[in-house]
């Protein structure tokens, strides 16, 4: 009753798109390694820095995590049935999951301020509750949340003062809800068993990207002739795009990894996405090691690009090396042993 999974039965694609993600998540947490203290000179935002930075907003920022958070939420399902088809208790087992993944990213808040991981096991103990429940129910939960979430990012953009609701507003709206909802897309996915059967469900998937890409180019021109220096409204609009976006991204990536050619050259990336738990905690030493060495006091966006690029290619190095000799990455084996035990497998009761 090994709980690790086998290369058989990984499903490729889903490694694929976590380790484009990781490379996303570094372009916006590039600049968070370095803690800018007061008197401190701000980046550069002008020129070539200027581009860069609105096309990380309009391309990437909270796209990515979006994505972490759908395979997240995917993983979930996928843990939890698994656990329940060796005996075990599923629930129970994704809880003490969580909790060690809690622990970890405490830890890891002391050394990155920016850091996920803590804010991923407390909102992740939601999706228990919707572990025995229908698809058709998952589904109207989701269309539920994501109107809410979207009246209030609406609100917040065209209001100026809601008065007493503001703080009720603020909160239906905050990053927490996204990663939440991307959480129950994620577990919605995995539990109508889209992932083994993407080309059953290609009429689906078409009709997502219809229904976005005209989402995603509006949102992207909004953001463009916004005034940058509105930061809260671009902000709001950043927000809003971001579900669409991110649908529009995964639903394309998941179409075109059913080219096997293609699979099989992302095989790289793919390990990366393999050990993601090892490669997020890595990338906030490595990006500080790499500034510090480069001597940056702040890092303008063009140095977030160039950074984010030498970590990923060493991550990408490191986690092919790393599999040619281990079954799994160290702190992936970690966060097992945690789960389960001096052992690393669950027994059945």
């Amino acid at each position: 009753m090994n709980p690790s999974i086998s290369q058989k039965e990984r499903i490729i694609s889903l490694d694929i798109i976590r380790g484009i993600a990781l490379l996303g998540i570094l372009f916006i947490n590039v600049r968070a390694f370095l803690v800018l203290t007061d008197g401190v000179q701000l980046p550069d935002y002008t020129g070539l820095n200027s581009t860069i930075e609105l096309l990380i907003q309009i391309l990437i920022e909270k796209k990515f995590f979006s994505i972490f958070s759908f395979l997240f939420g995917a993983g979930f399902y996928i843990f939890a049935s698994r656990a329940e088809s060796r005996g075990d208790k599923p629930r129970r087992r994704f809880a003490r999951r969580l909790l060690a993944l809690l622990l970890i990213g405490i830890i890891h808040f002391i050394f990155f301020w920016g850091s996920i991981l803590a804010i991923y096991a407390v909102i992740g103990f939601l999706l228990i509750p919707f572990y025995r429940a229908k698809v058709s129910t998952i589904g109207k939960w989701l269309c539920g949340i994501i109107t809410v979430y979207v009246i209030s990012q609406l609100l917040g953009i065209f209001t100026s003062d809601l008065g007493v609701f503001s703080n009720v507003i603020a909160f239906l709206g905050n990053d927490t809800v996204t990663i939440f909802i991307m959480f129950l897309s994620g577990f919605l996915a995995a539990k109508a068993n889209w992932f083994r059967n993407i080309g059953n469900f290609a009429p689906q998937i078409k009709w997502i990207q219809i229904v976005t890409l005209p989402l995603f180019i509006g949102f992207s021109v909004w953001i463009w002739f916004t005034p940058q220096d509105n930061y809260e409204r671009v902000q709001g609009i950043i927000a809003l795009g971001t579900i669409p976006t991110t649908y529009l991204y995964l639903s394309t990536l998941f179409a075109i990894l059913e080219n096997k050619r293609i699979a099989k050259l992302l095989q790289p990336i793919a390990r990366v996405g393999q050990m993601a738990f090892t490669n997020y905690l890595a990338q906030s030493f490595i990006g500080l090691a790499i500034i510090s060495l480069m001597g940056l006091e702040i890092v303008s966006p063009i140095n977030s690009v160039i950074i984010s690029v030498i970590i990923f290619i060493i991550q990408i190095v490191f986690s092919v090396i790393w599999f040619k000799f281990f079954k799994m990455g160290p702190m992936e084996k970690v966060w097992r042993f945690m789960t389960y035990g001096r052992n690393g497998v669950s027994v059945k009761k």
